[in-house]
């Protein structure tokens, strides 16, 4: 899941859907101890009018984990193994990152003008 940049909003919204940064909130709320895909999937609904499906959530917490923006635990539970996700990052931290994958996806495809908007906006 690659991000995508989108100017037009604001904060966490500019990358991720209400739902997806519904989740990085309440991650980072309950940092470090983590939780499972169901925790995680019923306090996203809890906090949006529209309810999200638990498989979106799933595949959404293995994309950043394929990211590199969240961890897991394997633990054994109900049915099998699960897995525990947990922030990578803190917050700051973490839009530290998404902030440097963006800068450095402009200056490899725009080199010159990067570097120029950069000194520009200092």
């Amino acid at each position: 899941m690659p991000l995508q940049l989108n100017a037009g909003k604001e904060s966490l919204a500019m990358f991720f859907k209400e739902w997806q940064a519904e989740s990085l909130r309440y991650l980072w709320k309950i940092s470090p101890e983590g939780a499972n895909s169901r925790v995680v999937h019923e306090n996203v609904n809890k906090n949006l009018k529209d309810s999200i499906s638990r498989a979106s959530v799933i595949n959404y917490l293995n994309a950043m984990v394929d990211e590199g923006l969240l961890i897991y635990t394997e633990i054994t539970g109900k049915g099998g193994y699960q897995r525990v996700y947990t922030m990578k990052y803190g917050e700051t931290e973490f839009k530290q990152q998404i902030s440097t994958l963006i800068i450095s996806k402009l200056l490899k495809e725009y080199p010159q003008e990067t570097r120029k908007a950069i000194s520009e906006n200092r």
